[in-house]
Order: C-alpha cells, then structure tokens, then sequence
C-alpha cells in the first residue's frame, strides 16, 4: 500500500528537484560573467543588488516616515485618527516586506554567484587587492588581515577565528547551492556531515543581509557563535556589510545594542531569546536592543527546537 502511494505521491526528493534544482542552474549561469569580472566590480554588484531594493521600497519607506512624523509633531491629535496612521503604516510595512522578498526572488542565481565567487577568488589567491573604501579603512583599524596601501585595500586571506588561523579553502559545490535556496525560502535544510553546511549558511545570509533589515545566524554555543562570526564574516565585510556577536557583548549594553544593528548579527538562541524577553519587560524604548525581527538561520536546528528546547 505504501508502495502505490508513494508511486502516485512521487518521492519527496525528487519533488525538491524539481523546485531548487533550476536554482542551482541559474546561479551556474551567472558563473563566467561574474568571474569575468575585477574585484571592484565585483564589489560593485552588492550596491547594485541593494540599490533594486531601494528602487522597489523606497516610496513605502517615506510614506511610512511622513505619517510618523505626522503623529509626532501632532500630539494632540485624534486617538482613532493616530490609530488609523498607524494601521496604514503597518500595511506599508507588510508591503515593504513583500516587494524585497519579491526583489530576493529575482536576484538570488546573480547574489548567490557572486559570494561563490568571492569565496573562489579569497581560496585561490594570498591577497584580494581592491580601491579602498571607507569601510576598509575602518576594518584595518582592528583586523590584521586588512591594510591600506596607496588608496588600495588589501585583503590578506589568511586570517584569525577566535584564536585559530584559518586560510579561506572553500568555494561552493552545487549541494550548497542548493541548501542555501533551501534556507532563504524559509525551509529546513538537512546537510550530511562533509556536506559544509557552515559555507550554504552564507549564501541566504547574504542575498537577505541586502536588504538592510538585518539577519540574524542563531547557533546552540557562545563558540560557535563567536568563531563564525569570525571565520564567515570577511566574506561579508568584503562586500561591505557589517558584522557582530552579541555574545561578546553584555545584556543591555552599547555593544549589544550596535551587534543587533550590524548587517549580520551572530549569537546563541539562549541570548537572543532572553534578549527578546528583556525588551518586552523594557521601561523604556531606549533599553530595547532588538530591532524589527526580519530574517534568521537557525544552526542545527534539531538541537534547538527539540533537544534543547527548554529556553524561549
């Protein structure tokens, strides 16, 4: 019986084939014209890629701002009034969330492309040399791998992960292809051991750090946490994104508050949980240190929901 359901059903694989293996193709697709091109325009394609998702958002973002400066300057103004604003900048958030996920949808094979080839580029070279930006120079005030030298960053690709030298060795197989469409579309991606899930993880941290709103990588250890932040994150900061772990940080800090307004912000489901309780309990809007929730990787996830499924 069993049998002819799964006849008639098909296989749950080959059902996944079907769905995330043309996105594996189109991101092969873009491989030669990406690689085809300099490390600045390389660099060039993420405020490209950011700049479509300004160009899709940007008249719900100002509507959005005119009505809370309208009930801002307005303190005497209509409860229903005020409540009515409100709502339609609710919808206009809704809708800001659907036009970037609609914008993610047309350039993952292009996003995806250009981290695999900026992963190719830091394992096949000692230094990645590109025309320095304001960023850089701020990231070789604190990264030894990073200087500037006649208007030029030079990215060592060598590099310190929480107490452990590292030298980037990993480009992305069609497999990690396909895991990173399977995380960005919101679903669980099963990874076998040597499968490199570390690496699939930067693919839909990427695309969906474009946009501004802020993704969050949730892993089960301080460690782990830490040292990933570290080890992933100047394939990140190369494209200019901005990179932290609240675990170095203490609850209700400065810093804390900074790492949660980073690009990518790296920590525990312990923190993040408890941090999401001690903002509900906050006296004030200032003590909040979490922003609007937007998107989030959960690392071994079996461990989070099931085996430790103990904290919020």
């Amino acid at each position: 019986m069993f049998g002819i359901l799964k006849k008639l059903a098909g296989s749950k694989g080959k059902k996944d084939d079907k769905i995330y293996q043309p996105y594996v193709d189109r991101v092969k697709s873009f491989e030669a014209k990406i690689g085809a091109l300099s490390n600045d325009e390389l660099r060039a394609k993420t405020a490209e890629f950011k700049s479509l998702i300004k160009a899709r958002t940007q008249a719900s973002e100002d509507e959005i701002k005119s009505i809370n400066e309208t009930v801002d300057n307005n303190p005497g103004m209509d409860f229903q009034e005020k409540e009515n604003l409100y709502g339609k900048a609710d919808k206009l958030k809704l809708q800001i969330d659907n036009d970037i996920e609609a914008v993610l949808e047309e350039i993952l094979p292009e996003a995806f492309a250009v981290i695999k080839e900026t992963a190719k580029r830091f394992a096949e070279n000692d230094v990645v040399k590109v025309a320095a930006t304001d960023f850089d120079k701020e990231l070789a005030e604190t990264k030894d791998n990073i200087s500037i030298n006649d208007g030029q960053a030079i990215w060592e690709t060598s590099w310190n992960a929480f107490g452990t030298e590292v030298t980037w060795n990993m480009i992305h197989y069609d497999v990690q292809l396909y895991g990173g469409t399977v995380l960005h579309r919101g679903n669980v991606a099963e990874m076998q051991t040597g499968e490199g899930k570390t690496l699939v993880a930067t693919l839909p941290v990427y695309l969906n750090a474009l946009s501004g709103k802020g993704v969050h990588l949730i892993t089960v250890n301080d460690y782990l946490a830490k040292r990933d932040s570290e080890w992933m994150g100047p394939l990140y900061q190369f494209h200019g994104l901005s990179v932290d772990c609240i675990d170095r940080h203490k609850p209700n800090s400065e810093g804390r508050k900074a790492a949660y307004r980073a690009d990518i912000t790296f920590g525990t489901n312990n923190e993040f949980g408890f941090d999401y309780l001690r903002d509900n309990m906050a006296s004030s809007p200032n003590d909040i240190v979490q922003q609007k929730h937007h998107y989030a990787i959960i690392d071994e996830v079996e461990s989070g929901w099931i085996d430790d499924a103990r904290t919020p």
